[in-house]
C-alpha cells in the first residue's frame, strides 16, 4: 500500500479490526519510510446484474429504487423497516446468486411481488396493480381473489 504522505511503497499493517456489522475491515498502517500512520478500509466489491427494461434498455441496478418501491407499496402499512431490509437483502442475494450479467426487469418485479405477498397483502395488491398495469376492474378483482385463497 502506497503511503499517502510520502508515497513510499512499503507500509506495515499495525492493527486490524472488523466493523461491528462485519461489512468491512479497518486497517491501521504505518509507513516504513516516514513512519506516519493512516487508515484503510477493505470492502468486498460486488456487482449486480444490469436490469433490462421492457423496451430493451439496460440500466444499472440501483438499490435505492428497490427500496423506494417497497416504501411506496408499504406506505401506512404495519411493516417494520427490519422486515423491508431483510426482503431487500433476500432479493439482492438472489440477484447475485443468479450469476448473470443481466436480469429482466419483470423478473426483478416478480421477486418484489413475492416478498410483498409474504409481508403484507394490501401492499402486494398495491404494487401488483401498478406493476401489472391492469386495464380493467376484472383483472384487479382476480388478483384480490387470488390473495384471499
Amino acid at each position: 500500500m502506497k503511503c499517502p504522505f510520502c508515497g513510499h511503497l512499503e507500509t506495515q499493517v499495525v492493527e486490524t479490526r472488523v466493523s461491528e456489522d462485519a461489512d468491512f475491515i479497518r486497517r491501521r498502517r504505518q509507513c516504513g519510510h516516514c513512519e506516519k500512520r493512516f487508515t484503510t478500509y477493505e470492502r468486498p466489491e460486488v456487482s449486480f446484474p444490469a436490469v433490462v427494461k421492457k423496451d430493451g434498455r439496460r440500466v444499472d441496478y440501483v438499490p435505492a429504487k428497490l427500496r423506494a418501491s417497497f416504501t411506496l407499496a408499504l406506505r401506512k402499512r404495519p411493516v417494520s423497516t427490519e422486515q423491508v431490509d431483510a426482503a431487500i437483502e433476500r432479493i439482492e442475494e438472489k440477484l447475485l446468486n443468479l450469476g448473470a450479467r443481466e436480469v429482466p426487469a419483470n423478473k426483478l418485479g416478480e421477486m418484489v411481488m413475492r416478498e410483498l405477498k409474504k409481508m403484507d397483502k394490501v401492499a402486494y395488491i398495491r404494487f401488483a396493480s401498478v406493476y401489472r398495469s391492469f386495464e380493467d376492474i376484472d383483472e384487479f378483482r382476480a388478483l384480490v381473489d387470488e390473495v384471499r385463497k
